[in-house]
């Protein structure tokens, strides 16, 4: 399986799952990075690991309309002979004809157990501080398809993490992203 990763940030699980290639547990190949932050962590990995990355930003294209700017995307995706997408931190909204043409085909990690702390503005640290605020005595991570409605595709994997009296945003993000490290190429396995 020919896989996508699209990222905006640091790239922590797009370089666990390049681990995962590299010590055999995914046959799969990561054959390509799209980001829309062309400074990101997740583009020096490619470089390091020789990954090829495009840089595609809807701010960019302003007088395209949709469909057009999807066909940019499509095509980098079809010219890489792209088989799944996953989605690492990936700060844009992914197209609906992108969707369409990938339909089961795209996941996402996301930093809480949905459907709570999810949604527009819940991501990264915003999720982590939501959490702390609601004492909430659990989180964890949720693995779904991407769907046309934000955080809101079909759920495929959960793991709980507790929420300790002493945690705040930073501790209970390095608990959450050892879930995301353990469990995402686990997931990826499935569809392989």
């Amino acid at each position: 399986m020919n896989i996508c990763i699209l990222a905006s940030g640091a790239g922590t699980n797009f370089e666990a799952i390049l681990d995962s290639t590299d010590n055999g547990k995914l046959s799969s190949k990561v054959k390509l990075l799209i980001t829309n932050k062309s400074d990101c962590g997740a583009v020096d990995i490619a470089k390091k690991n020789n990954i090829d990355y495009k840089y595609i930003n809807r701010k960019d294209f302003p007088l395209l309309t949709s469909t057009e700017f999807s066909g940019i995307y499509l095509s980098v995706l079809k010219k890489y002979e792209i088989d799944f997408i996953v989605l690492c931190g990936y700060m844009q909204i992914i197209p609906d004809e992108i969707i369409a043409e990938y339909k089961n085909k795209i996941i996402n990690i996301h930093p809480s157990l949905l459907p709570e702390f999810g949604g527009k503005g819940m991501y990264g640290m915003n999720v982590h501080k939501a959490v702390i605020a609601s004492g909430a005595m659990v989180s964890g991570i949720t693995i779904h398809f991407v769907s046309e409605d934000y955080d809101e595709g079909e759920i495929i994997f959960q793991e709980k993490c507790d929420v300790g009296e002493d945690d705040d945003e930073f501790s209970l993000r390095e608990k959450v992203r050892e879930l995301e490290h353990k469990y995402y190429s686990e997931v990826i396995k499935r569809f392989e």
